[in-house]
């Protein structure tokens, strides 16, 4: 079978150049991987508070109450809606470390990495602090939570600062 050699050229140059950040500089795609398994945990805790977690509340929090804007409501409707928040952000926040690595794939990478850096350790402090204070009841831990959200606006405050600094390309 021959190869018709006009088309090599084509076939070399369709291929995008390696970045800095794709040549090993960065590391993208171990945080394209960080993002998958940590949205993959969101999912499986999601699965675990709609349908395993109701029990382990009751038993937990039974004829306990707490104040939620000015109502009294039961600890484990409360605790429940806490974990459905942990997950949710957990989400959000994986979803934005996958689309951080892939940007890292062709840019610059520092601000990116930082971002990626801030968006996970925000995902331990907030979910992981709310995820354990539901399951334990231990309430201090809820101090701990906000630590997690600042982390999580500087990493987006981080990823649209490193858009600006990016210089323009030619099909933008």
């Amino acid at each position: 079978m021959a190869t018709d050699q006009s088309l090599l050229p084509v076939i070399a140059t369709s291929q995008p150049a390696p970045s800095a950040c794709a040549a090993g500089g960065c590391g993208g795609t171990a945080w394209i991987r960080i993002g998958a398994i940590l949205a993959g945990l969101a999912v499986a805790l999601g699965a675990f508070g709609a349908h395993g977690l109701d029990g382990v509340l009751k038993a937990n929090y039974a004829g306990k109450t707490k104040v939620v804007a000015g109502e009294t409501v039961a600890a484990a409707t409360k605790y429940l809606g806490d974990f459905k928040t942990a997950a949710e952000y957990q989400m959000y926040h994986a979803l934005g470390i996958l689309l951080l690595g892939v940007l890292m794939q062709g840019s610059a990478c520092r601000g990116l990495r930082i971002a990626a850096w801030c968006h996970a350790l925000g995902i331990l402090l907030f979910s992981g602090s709310l995820y354990v204070l539901v399951l334990t009841g231990r309430t201090w831990l809820g101090a701990i939570t906000p630590f997690g959200g600042t982390l999580f606006l500087a990493g987006w405050g981080i990823a649209a600062m490193s858009s600006i600094n990016k210089p323009a390309t030619a099909a933008e």
